[in-house]
């Protein structure tokens, strides 16, 4: 049971760890750097544990080949002043420098061997590991781009299809904006033809008080009157005066 309990713990923290992985690529592959760094330093130190002991190989085949070389001179010198006894000895070290000398370069070839081959594969390794890393950042930021621009066109898509759906928000705004502005151009039409005709109405009663003013000018040039009263008197008094005339010699000869 606690076994159970345990896997199901270590189940949700794996996946605790996998969303924040997902979450987090970039510190993910800072994560991996440090490690691929770590083991290149790691590898670095075992690479040059194997270079000293390549080097203390090419000291030792030295010393031994100059050994080898002044004791074949010793042994010749022996030999040419006949002391047999010396030679023989400087001949068996001989032999055994020849022997250690012959191994120790065997052995300096397959170490400068595996170091180059080592060298060889740290660096095959790295710049694979180095590719691989370079081609995730490019990954990583190619995800970026598409998750921006699919979250764009999600919104895009959401605004389209609310933007077009009845009762939409802004199609009512549209409705209100629309109809306040044909109400405001009708209040604004009538205004301004109530505008209009206050200043034909103005204009026809000063046109009209004009022409009396005109009228009554020429009236009182030619010495017309413009009452109603006084035009009767005007247009019969030649011939009142002619019936006065016509009266009085009547009444005389009377």
């Amino acid at each position: 049971m606690f076994k159970r309990l345990g896997n199901l713990i270590r189940g949700f923290f794996a996946l605790f760890v996998g969303d924040l992985e997902r979450q987090n690529p970039e510190a993910l592959l800072e994560v991996e750097k440090e490690n691929l760094r770590t083991q290149i330093a790691k590898y670095n130190r075992g690479l040059a544990a194997h270079a000293a002991l390549c080097e203390r190989l090419i000291g030792q085949v030295k010393r031994q080949e100059k050994e080898h070389t002044q004791l074949k001179a010793k042994i010749t010198a022996h030999l040419r002043a006949g002391n047999q006894d010396a030679a023989g000895q400087y001949a068996l070290r001989f032999q055994e420098v020849t022997r250690d000398l012959t191994e120790n370069r065997a052995q300096l070839d397959d170490a400068e061997k595996t170091y180059k081959e080592l060298t060889r594969a740290r660096d095959t390794a790295v710049e694979a590991a180095r590719a691989k890393l370079q081609s995730l950042k490019q990954s990583i930021s190619d995800m970026k781009v598409k998750q921006a621009t699919a979250e764009l066109n999600e919104m895009a898509s959401g605004m389209i299809s609310e933007i077009g759906g009845a009762g939409d928000t802004l199609n009512r705004l549209e409705e209100m904006v629309n109809e306040e502005r044909d109400r405001a151009a009708g209040r604004a039409r009538v205004a301004s033809d109530a505008l209009e005709m206050k200043e034909i109405n103005l204009q026809e009663v000063e046109r009209d008080a004009m022409a009396q003013m005109a009228l009554a000018d020429f009236a009182a040039a030619e010495g017309i009157s413009l009452g109603a009263d006084d035009a009767a008197p005007v247009a019969d008094e030649p011939a009142a005066e002619d019936g006065g005339k016509s009266m009085g010699p009547v009444a005389g000869t009377e």
